[in-house]
């Protein structure tokens, strides 16, 4: 791809740099050049690898996106070990960058660490839970994906031939269990007697643990997986792949083109137009940091959207299903919008 590269700085050397020393070694090797760049630097640091046909590659895209239309150099860097987390963001604060994106809640220590200390630094946390007590000069931001897993499992039970719906995530964290109660929720609203399983893959970056786990539930009967693992989803996609009737939510319209037989919906999170919003409003003179901005259905951001791609190429009878049940979806949309039907957030599985 050509969105990891900026005009005085290439990211692979970035990479090849820090995977190479035995400390990361970026103060003395990256600084120089880092520093070319450092009055409108925008930096995103991702803990996830590129090339997930999710996430990753939509905040990147969308990042060099913007750039273009504001004139900011951006650097997007892969921080794959923990224990260099607190150098790449201490390297690129020192190098005065203008904004420091990151993403998830393994990022939450580093940034309480060290934000304060560059306080002419605007920091910004997707997926992350708010701060006690807040930082001036950060921004975490939620998702409310939980409200689309349970349109998801509205549909869900309204689309299964056998009433059997699974549920596969990358790790049991609170958000997760969230969104499997909800799609339970969703499903149970619909068909009182509909099951519905959850299993964590243990990584959101292991699409072999996904495919087997997946392999297994759609041998159980399951026709209906719902996915919430990143990577690991391209193997969930894989087993759906194997056999016709198998049905996939996911969450990137990337995954489309994996399964255009299989992965009939989205709960849609558009990580990269999440990350285009919070940048757009960093880069401007109203940013307030110290502060929590949950993101949910109606944003732009997170929805639940039926497949155009499953739509053409999909088994006629789930796409004529998907097409007699959709009006329901929305009315529920609705619904939950307007607050006339409330979503549980259960974090207890």
């Amino acid at each position: 791809m050509t969105q990891d590269k900026t005009a005085s700085f290439n990211r692979r050397d970035f990479l090849q740099i820090s995977a190479g020393a035995a400390a990361l070694g970026l103060t003395a090797s990256l600084m120089p050049a880092i520093a070319r760049a450092a009055g409108g630097l925008v930096a995103l640091v991702h803990t996830q690898a590129a090339g997930d046909n999710g996430p990753v590659d939509s905040m990147i895209a969308k990042l060099k996106q913007l750039s273009e239309e504001k004139g900011f150099e951006y650097r997007a860097v892969y921080a794959q070990d923990p224990a260099t987390y607190e150098t790449v963001f201490r390297t690129l604060g020192d190098a005065g960058a203008a904004v420091i994106v990151s993403t998830f809640n393994e990022v939450a220590e580093p940034f309480k660490a060290l934000a304060s200390s560059y306080p002419d630094t605007k920091w910004i946390q997707l997926f992350g839970d708010p701060f006690e007590p807040a930082i001036p000069n950060v921004v975490t931001v939620s998702y409310d994906y939980y409200l689309g897993c349970y349109l998801s499992g509205m549909f869900a039970a309204k689309v299964s031939k056998s009433g059997k719906i699974g549920y596969i995530g990358g790790i049991s964290i609170p958000p997760l269990n969230a969104d499997f109660n909800a799609l339970k929720a969703g499903a149970l609203s619909v068909n009182p007697n509909a099951t519905v399983t959850a299993a964590f893959a243990g990584s959101f970056q292991d699409p072999a643990k996904g495919q087997e786990i997946a392999t297994q539930m759609y041998n159980d009967g399951i026709d209906y997986i719902q996915t919430d693992s990143a990577a690991t989803d391209g193997g969930i996609i894989a087993a759906a792949n194997e056999k016709e009737g198998r049905m996939v939510s996911g969450i990137s319209p990337a995954q489309y083109a994996l399964g255009p037989k299989s992965v009939i919906a989205l709960v849609a999170l558009d990580f990269g137009q999440s990350l285009y919003n919070e940048v757009s409003k960093a880069l401007g003179s109203e940013w307030k940091g110290g502060t929590h901005e949950p993101t949910g259905l109606g944003t732009g951001v997170i929805d639940f959207v039926a497949s155009p791609v499953f739509a053409e190429q999909g088994p006629a009878d789930l796409t004529g299903k998907t097409k007699d049940v959709w009006a329901d979806i929305e009315t529920a949309k609705k619904g939950i919008l307007d607050g006339s039907i409330k979503v549980p957030f259960n974090t207890a599985l």
